[in-house]
């Protein structure tokens, strides 16, 4: 209704005239006739789409329509000629598709979330004036022009103008990232609605007092729900191994489609039936699909998911793990992620003297008394029985006053007024009157440079002296070596006061503290194995820039060849200059930087092509870590809506395990390029049966329903196993996996496809033919399904499969390493699926109803000894293969390397 009147600078009269509204607030009857205009105060995420359709869309991708359009073809031969085993073929791929699309639209319900937490946000109740009597209402039914009272503990439930308050404090930190409360005064204003103390903002919390608001604005035209509209309107960065699936889809389908409508043409052409060459159609297009690729590759992703929770990072979408191993940046915050979140006090300054916080002498010398007196009451926390309630310099500044005198006498005063400090000020003014003495006076704490230009005076051994230009560089080089050690640099000043304003100036300088988050342990080491990874770290913090330096060279981010960027400087930056800045400086900080200004970051380094990781914990940080390719939100510390917004959590808040998540992410790509490269190689033998079946016109050596029993069963749990194989040596040692970079290769099909999958091919026509003459058979006798001698050559055509699967597998375990140096046991579930391997090839070869269901009969041991040679050969081949890797074979690398 306002939107174009400035709101916090306008006269009350004239806000609430415009408004059409009292201090009484509404009748019913108007606001009733304003909730029909305006709507009711919620904030829209946007039409819901029924769960249905939803679960429909999963069924679009080219695997879920071949294998459809397959089970329809076997259908259609199960009706033209029955009994010939087409109808389980088509109820086993109809099956795939549905247990498909099940887990893709599981994983993706989990994201859908991220919007419901803005709601949360929203107050359920809400003292409201309506025909001139306070009632409690629903805080959607809020309208503009409402009258409401807020208490301590209540959520602001619209964006409105104060009216009256009374020591009313509003913890804005989860919309504009201000640490500390602010107290907030109807008779003040700042040109900057967010930072003018006169309003308020939908989604923030009372900490303290009472306050009556005008409601301005409600719904989405609140701030939050510009966040809100900026959120929807980021889209979500599509992750890597989608990427990657979809390409891999795409190609293998077109394999498909291409084999199966070439030879179905074939095998018309050369007279075959319509339904002998649809039967053989289906078996091309089954024999190229991995039916069992989408379910291994989110069960892998689950079991990575669950090892990196008990690494304390909390992924939320399975294919985020994977997305961790190809981040090229890191935007970290500092305190808390980089630094223990234990600030405390380490130094003060009384004069040229500078005391450790132990040093006895401290509290002799005569400034200590005026300097703890003014950090007790210019302090918005309060001791507790466990240490302290409140913001964590107050009271950090609150345990080390109350360490060295009495905090409870020093704070018995009669409180005035009070400025509370903002990012903007970067002061706190607090005026009290001595119980005593009745003096007012104002004391006074914030950034040095801040506190220096307010102050004309010096104490110094207790006496109270001019602040000549001489003594004012003393106090700056003091606090210069108090920031080049790491320490926040707090002053502190006082002056006698009448009480009837703040004052400006005219305060007498007391000292300095400084005051250090000390930095974790564990993250010089965590940030050289980033380097060593080849992946860039940056610093994103509302600290001082000197301090911010000073940390980052103490932990070994930033040794003084890049730059420091100041948050006001960022503002100025056009997208291009961001990106030149980017992409010129090795090392770059962004200090004072408000979270609002991540998303910028985020997007210019995207915008170079890099892979973004970035850190947030506030509702502000929400699009950043949207847009970002990972985001990851504090558990310990951070919002709702900003736990939603990510796709990881650390619970522990600690840099380290991003870096930990990272490797488990890069294993993680590497283990699914390995069970791809698994699943694939028994394509090919199982392609070529039919291409022999049609062109040599001999019985058909390996049955659709045989295939799917590798896909589906013989293969899944092996390739689970691939995907739980411990990361290789080098794994941190590789700069990041480029977005170029395929899941499909042309060198790992030329492994499957050109070479394993031939020996595989090899082994089994080698067993099919033998099987088939030593029975007695000659070329171009025909065989029935029912046939003896048919169904024992298909059954060791399969186990030839499955026999040089089990090297295949031992192969696949690692790409440059000899399998001898990880250990031929290190990966149980491997030996698992070798054995489930084995297991249900004895189960189809020797066990009656298998054999009436699969077609098959069984074997004698020397049928299963045919394709033995052919495994050792796979073994033997592939670790030299990797000798030569290892060796920096140029043709190796360049061919052979997948």
């Amino acid at each position: 209704m306002l939107k174009d009147i400035p709101l916090q600078s306008r006269p009350i009269n004239e806000v609430k005239d415009g408004l059409r509204t009292s201090d009484d607030g509404l009748s019913t009857a108007e606001a009733q006739a304003r909730l029909a205009q305006y709507g009711r105060n919620e904030l829209q995420v946007g039409k819901s789409t029924p769960e249905i359709v939803k679960f429909l869309w999963q069924f679009k991708n080219f695997f879920a329509l071949l294998l459809l359009a397959g089970g329809g073809l076997a259908l259609t031969a199960e009706r033209l000629d029955p009994g010939q085993g087409n109808l389980y073929i088509a109820i086993a791929l109809i099956a795939v598709v549905f247990l498909n699309a099940t887990f893709t639209y599981l994983q993706e319900h989990q994201s859908e979330k991220i919007m419901d937490s803005f709601k949360k946000m929203m107050p359920s109740i809400v003292t409201t004036m309506r025909d001139g009597a306070p009632c409690e209402l629903p805080g959607a039914e809020l309208v503009p022009g409402d009258v409401i009272v807020l208490h301590e503990g209540d959520k602001v439930p619209a964006d409105g103008r104060l009216l009256s308050a009374s020591h009313f404090k509003v913890d804005l930190s989860s919309l504009t990232g201000e640490s500390e409360p602010q107290l907030l005064d109807p008779a003040k204003s700042h040109e900057s609605i967010m930072e003018s103390p006169n309003m308020v903002f939908s989604g923030t919390l009372v900490q303290s007092g009472e306050g009556r608001v005008v409601i301005c604005e409600t719904g989405m035209t609140t701030q939050i729900g510009s966040i809100v509209e900026l959120t929807k309107a980021t889209d979500a960065a599509e992750t890597p191994i989608h990427r990657e699936i979809k390409h891999f889809i795409k190609m293998i389908s077109a394999i498909a489609i291409f084999l199966g409508v070439t030879f179905f043409a074939v095998s018309v052409a050369i007279g075959n039936g319509a339904i002998a060459s649809l039967i053989f159609a289906i078996g091309i297009i089954v024999a190229n699909v991995p039916e069992g690729l989408l379910p291994t590759v989110t069960l892998s992703l689950t079991m990575a998911s669950r090892r990196m929770a008990r690494k304390n990072a909390l992924i939320k979408n399975l294919e985020s793990v994977e997305t961790l191993g190809s981040t090229t940046v890191i935007c970290t915050d500092k305190t808390g992620t980089l630094t223990q979140n234990r600030l405390g006090v380490n130094t003060v300054v009384l004069g040229r003297q500078s005391y450790r916080v132990d040093d006895p002498a401290l509290t002799a010398d005569p400034i200590s008394k005026p300097l703890l007196r003014t950090m007790a009451i210019c302090n918005n926390a309060y001791l507790t029985d466990v240490g302290y309630s409140g913001d964590a310099t107050d009271g950090a500044l609150l345990l080390f006053a109350n360490d060295k005198a009495d905090v409870r006498s020093l704070i018995d005063v009669n409180e005035i007024s009070e400025e509370p400090f903002s990012s903007v000020s970067k002061r706190m003014i607090s005026i009290v009157s001595d119980k005593q003495s009745d003096a007012t006076t104002a004391y006074l704490k914030g950034a040095p440079e801040v506190v220096l230009d307010m102050c004309d005076r010096v104490m110094i051994n207790g006496e109270i002296l001019e602040l000549t230009p001489s003594r004012r560089s003393h106090v700056i080089d003091d606090y210069r070596t108090l920031a080049g050690r790491g320490e926040r640099g707090l002053a502190f000043a006082s002056r006698l006061s009448d009480g009837s304003a703040v004052p400006e100036d005219g305060y007498i300088f007391i000292g300095l503290v400084g005051m250090i988050d000390p930095p974790r342990p564990e993250v010089p080491v965590a940030l050289e194995r980033c380097r060593s990874a080849g992946i860039r770290v940056v610093m994103l913090t509302g600290d001082y820039g000197l301090t911010a330096e000073t940390i980052g060279r103490q932990i070994g981010l930033f040794t003084g060849i890049g730059r420091v960027v100041q948050g006001d400087e960022l503002s100025a930056m056009s997208d291009s200059a961001l990106q030149n800045v980017l992409k010129t400086e090795p090392e770059i900080i962004f200090a004072r930087i408000a979270p609002a200004q991540k998303l910028q970051v985020v997007q210019a380094l995207q915008a170079l092509g890099e892979t973004v990781t970035v850190t947030g914990d506030g509702v502000n940080d929400a699009p950043a870590l949207k847009n970002a390719d990972m985001g990851v939100a504090m558990g310990l510390m951070g919002t709702d809506v900003a736990k939603e917004a990510s796709n990881m959590v650390l619970m522990d808040d600690n840099f380290a395990t991003i870096v930990s998540a990272i490797e488990e992410g890069r294993t993680i790509f590497d283990n699914i390029k390995k069970f791809v490269a698994y699943i694939l190689t028994s394509n090919i033998p199982e392609i070529l049966p039919f291409i022999a079946f049609v062109l040599l016109d001999i019985p058909l050596p390996l049955t659709v329903i045989l295939i799917l029993g590798i896909d589906l069963g013989t293969d899944i749990v092996p390739a689970l196993g691939l995907g739980a194989e411990p990361p290789e040596t080098d794994v941190m040692k590789r700069g990041p996996r480029k977005r170029s970079e395929r899941l499909l290769t042309r060198n790992l099909l030329i492994m499957s496809y050109g070479v394993v999958g031939m020996i595989q091919a090899a082994a089994g026509f080698f067993s099919y033919f033998v099987i088939l003459y030593a029975g007695g058979w000659e070329w171009g006798q025909d065989l029935a399904n029912s046939d003896p001698l048919y169904r024992t050559a298909i059954t060791g055509f399969f186990a030839s499969i499955i026999i040089c699967q089990v090297s295949d597998v031992l192969i696949c375990r690692t790409r440059r390493q000899s399998i001898f140096t990880v250990g031929w046991f290190s990966n149980r579930l491997v030996w698992l699926g070798i054995g489930t391997e084995l297991l249900l090839l004895a189960l189809i070869a020797y066990v009656p109803a298998f054999n009436v269901f699969f077609g098959t009969a069984p074997l004698e041991a020397w049928h299963l000894m045919l394709s033995v040679p052919f495994a050792i050969l796979i073994l033997i081949g592939d670790e030299l293969r990797r000798y030569m890797i290892r060796r920096d074979n140029a043709f190796v690398q360049r061919w052979l390397m997948w």
